[in-house]
């Protein structure tokens, strides 16, 4: 039950990062969002993987685990271009 639980707990956080994502995409800036958040939420998940493989707990949460972890970053990568395009935007309206 413990493991369903944490299953469901990562799958739940899991959910809303493809539309964070989508919304990064269309968003085409990166203000209103917070790269110390997704660097505290990536260190988080980073966190999660080593205790499952320090502990050799690797069950299907570690999938999950992972699945995160590469969502988030897919997220900061688009943080960096979106601030780049913002820079871009500025010096245009300038």
């Amino acid at each position: 039950m413990p493991e369903f639980l944490e299953a469901l707990m990562v799958i739940a956080f899991g959910i809303s990062w493809p539309m964070n994502i989508v919304k990064s995409v269309r968003a085409r800036t990166a203000k209103g969002k917070s790269f110390l958040f997704l660097l505290f939420i990536w260190l988080g998940y980073v966190a999660g993987i080593a205790s499952k493989l320090i502990s050799g707990n690797i069950t299907y949460v570690f999938f999950f685990y992972v699945l995160n972890l590469l969502m988030v970053s897919l997220d900061m990568i688009l943080y960096f271009r979106n601030r780049r395009l913002d820079k871009l935007s500025e010096k245009e309206n300038l």
